[in-house]
């Protein structure tokens, strides 16, 4: 049986558990900076971690749901043979010919159809869909019934909110963040918010 180490305990981590358990995974322990004294699913904190080379061989799954916070843990990482797991849970469709990079999660009721890439460390989270020939960059997260047509291009660390729909062949910036419920007729620059039906921009980040 397969051995893994979640890192996280919040509202992820428990999803993730899910899917993981149902891929045969047997679940060492759990690994946050917050401290879970009583719980004896915790193992110690991520610098704990770190220095812990007993934990090392394992398979590791990050599960925290900030894109950001996800992909500062992989740069802490960069020094350590981590071996990442891809969790897709059994009720997911996925293509064939579709690409599903490491450290991804592929929640319930989700579709991947053909020629498709997920990048890694990204979330398709439940009964999402994404269509052919799309392209989800690393460190992205779809939320619950996101939809994407078909040639659709999300760039790295993007965030698209629950339910929001984006039409064919568009291009969804780096570390943007789609409103709940959006409906993206047009392509979405870089590090802005955009919100509503159709999609526009109301805040650019810094």
């Amino acid at each position: 049986m397969k051995s893994l180490i979640i890192i996280g305990m919040g509202g992820q981590s428990k999803v993730a558990a899910d899917v993981a358990l149902r891929q045969g995974y047997n679940i060492i322990g759990y690994v946050d900076d917050n401290c879970h004294e009583g719980n004896p699913s915790y193992l110690c904190s991520l610098n704990d971690f770190i220095n812990r080379v007993d934990c090392h061989i394992h398979e590791v799954f990050i599960a925290i749901g900030n894109n950001k916070i996800r992909e500062e843990i992989v740069k802490q990482f960069n020094s350590l043979s981590i071996r990442y797991a891809t969790l897709i849970d059994p009720s997911a469709i996925t293509s064939p010919s579709a690409v599903i990079k490491e450290g991804t999660l592929v929640m319930p009721g989700s579709v991947i159809n053909a020629n498709s890439m997920i990048g890694s460390h990204s979330i398709v989270n439940t009964s999402s869909s994404v269509d052919h020939d799309c392209i989800i960059e690393d460190f992205v997260h779809l939320s619950p019934g996101v939809h994407l047509a078909g040639g659709v291009t999300v760039k790295k660390g993007a965030h698209l909110g629950i339910g929001c729909v984006v039409i064919p062949f568009i291009r969804i910036g780096e570390r943007a963040i789609i409103g709940a419920g959006a409906a993206v007729v047009k392509d979405v620059p870089s590090k802005v918010t955009a919100v509503g039906v159709p999609a526009k921009i109301i805040k650019k980040h810094g």
